[in-house]
């Protein structure tokens, strides 16, 4: 997923557990982490530590749309939000009709909202990310049919 993306370091901290994977250049992106020392055996931190590089490498499945419809996918990593803010209107539910350029969510990644826009005409069948949850580099958003 990062050679396919333009990140060229992503870090994860979680307690006293951090992970670290940089990418440079056109080489292959490598992984650092660091462990606290612990009071336990040593096989316990290589379980602990390859669990997390797990979590983050696998998005959750999502089941195949049917073939009338066109799904839009997230275009970056970030964290999926369907209004501007938590006082504000959604941009869109299921029903709603859409037209290219219409905004339809919001990404943030690294303090900066994307506003994400349509490509397509159509009308909105089914929401595939949670508000406010983290999402992946082309997992899929929005599932729509066309008109």
């Amino acid at each position: 997923m990062i050679n396919k993306s333009n990140i060229s370091e992503l870090s994860v901290e979680d307690g006293d557990f951090k992970i670290t994977i940089k990418q440079e250049g056109a080489s292959t992106p490598y992984i650092t982490t660091y462990q606290a020392p612990m009071q336990m055996p040593a096989p316990a931190p290589q379980i602990a530590a390859s669990a997390p590089a797990q979590a983050v490498a696998a998005p959750a499945p999502v089941a195949p749309p049917s073939t009338n419809t066109i799904t839009i996918k997230s275009p970056m990593i970030g964290t999926f939000y369907r209004s501007p803010s938590p006082d504000k209107p959604l941009f869109v539910n299921v029903g709603d009709e859409i037209k290219p350029g219409q905004v339809l969510c919001i990404i943030e990644a690294m303090k900066l909202f994307n506003e994400i826009e349509s490509e397509v005409s159509g009308r909105i069948v089914k929401i595939l990310a949670d508000d406010a949850s983290p999402v992946e580099y082309d997992q899929p958003l929005f599932l729509v049919e066309p008109i």
